[in-house]
C-alpha cells in the first residue's frame, strides 16, 4: 500500500517509520508520527530533478552576489549616471540616433554593392565627429564599452569554468586567440 501522499506514478512502497531525506519534493511526504519535517520522497527518479534545483537555488544566490558586486563597482555606477544622463538628455539621443540612423543607411548601401560618395562619408565623419564632442553621448558611449566589457568578460569566465569544469586560470584565456588585429582586446 503505497502512502497516500506518494505521486501518483510513484512505484515505491512508502518508508514506514522512518524519514530519509533524499529530496525535497511537497508532492510525496513522508512525516514519522509525531514529528515534523521536511518533505521528502524516496523515489530515486526525481533525485537528479531536485538536486539540480537545490543546486540551481545556490548558483542563483551567488549570482545574485554577483551582481551586487557589479552594481557596487564605482566605475559602474558612474557609467550606470552617465546612461540615466543621456536618456534624460532628448538633444544628445536625437544627435546620437541621427547618427546610428546614418551609419546604418551607409552600412547598407554598401551591403547592397552601391559606391559611398566622399561627400556622404565626410557627412558621417563630421555628424560622428560632433557626437563624440558632446559630453553627455560621450559618457553614454563609453558606458555603453564598459559594461559591455564587463558582461564579455562574465560570460567569457563563466563559459570556460564550464567547459573545463574548474575555475579557469589566466593561462586558459591566453590560449585563446582571434587572430591578430581582430580588435577583441586580446594581447596579440
Amino acid at each position: 500500500m503505497r502512502h497516500k501522499n506518494f505521486q501518483k506514478n510513484c512505484s515505491l512502497p512508502p518508508r514506514a517509520g522512518r524519514n530519509i531525506p533524499l529530496r525535497l519534493r511537497r508532492t510525496c511526504v513522508l512525516f514519522p508520527s509525531g514529528t515534523r519535517s521536511w518533505p521528502v520522497c524516496p523515489c530515486p527518479r526525481i533525485e537528479p530533478f531536485m538536486q539540480t534545483t537545490i543546486e540551481t537555488s545556490l548558483v542563483t544566490e551567488k549570482t545574485k552576489e554577483l551582481c551586487q558586486a557589479i552594481l557596487d563597482q564605482p566605475n559602474l555606477r558612474a557609467a550606470r549616471q552617465n546612461i540615466e544622463r543621456f536618456m534624460a538628455d532628448s538633444i544628445a539621443r536625437a544627435q546620437y540616433e541621427g547618427v546610428v540612423s546614418k551609419g546604418q543607411e551607409l552600412e547598407q548601401k554598401q551591403r547592397s554593392a552601391q559606391t559611398l560618395s566622399a561627400a556622404e562619408i565626410s557627412a558621417f565623419e563630421q555628424a560622428r565627429e560632433s557626437l563624440m564632442q558632446n559630453p553627455v553621448a560621450r559618457g553614454f558611449i563609453d558606458a555603453q564599452e564598459e559594461f559591455h566589457h564587463v558582461q564579455e568578460d562574465i560570460n567569457k569566465f563563466v563559459s570556460k569554468t564550464l567547459e573545463l569544469g574548474r575555475l579557469p586560470n589566466d593561462g586558459d584565456f591566453e590560449a585563446e586567440s582571434c587572430g591578430s588585429g581582430c580588435g577583441c582586446g586580446h594581447n596579440h
